[in-house]
């Protein structure tokens, strides 16, 4: 698993691999991996929360549609194998600022509105998260406020005559 994540990571998003380049792929690793999450958690993905995760992959990575789809399957694929989420939230701390952190949040939120609808296990997932990232309660209101606002917007500008 460790040499296809490395490997995506060298053909896409390095020129030449070092240990500083295996760091920040782990990092990207661990983001994706909670994004996903966010879609996998109420066993319903839809197509809404996929585009949605993946438009957080592309710009978040600059990376093309089928880069972003091959990292997705990749974060899959080890959300699937983990154990907890510590992992993953462990390494953010270690290497984001409260503000990049509270931005991950806040494209976690985005994906879990993207359906419209805020499933309990998503609301619960993001509180967890959100605790392991040391992200206080009003900074996480904000992050979700946030999202649900360019939610709204983003359906409407899709469909002007829905009303939220």
């Amino acid at each position: 698993m460790l040499s296809r994540v490395r490997d995506f990571f060298d053909r896409h998003l390095s020129a030449a691999p070092s240990a500083q380049g295996d760091d920040r792929h782990a990092i990207e690793l661990a983001t994706a991996a909670l994004l996903v999450e966010v879609m996998r958690i109420d066993d319903q993905t839809t197509p809404a929360e996929y585009a949605a995760v993946q438009h957080a992959i592309r710009t978040k990575f600059n990376l093309t549609e089928p880069e972003a789809r091959q990292l997705i399957e990749l974060a899959e694929e080890e959300v699937r194998q983990a154990t907890d989420y510590y992992q993953f939230t462990s390494m953010i701390n270690q290497r984001f600022t409260q503000a990049q952190k509270e931005r991950v949040l806040e494209l976690m939120w985005r994906i879990a509105y993207a359906d419209a609808a805020i499933d309990p296990h998503e609301r619960h997932l993001l509180r967890k998260i959100a605790a392991l990232l040391h992200i206080p309660d009003s900074a996480n209101l904000a992050a979700k406020l946030r999202a649900r606002d360019s939610a709204a917007a983003e359906r409407a500008q899709a469909d002007p005559k829905q009303t939220d």
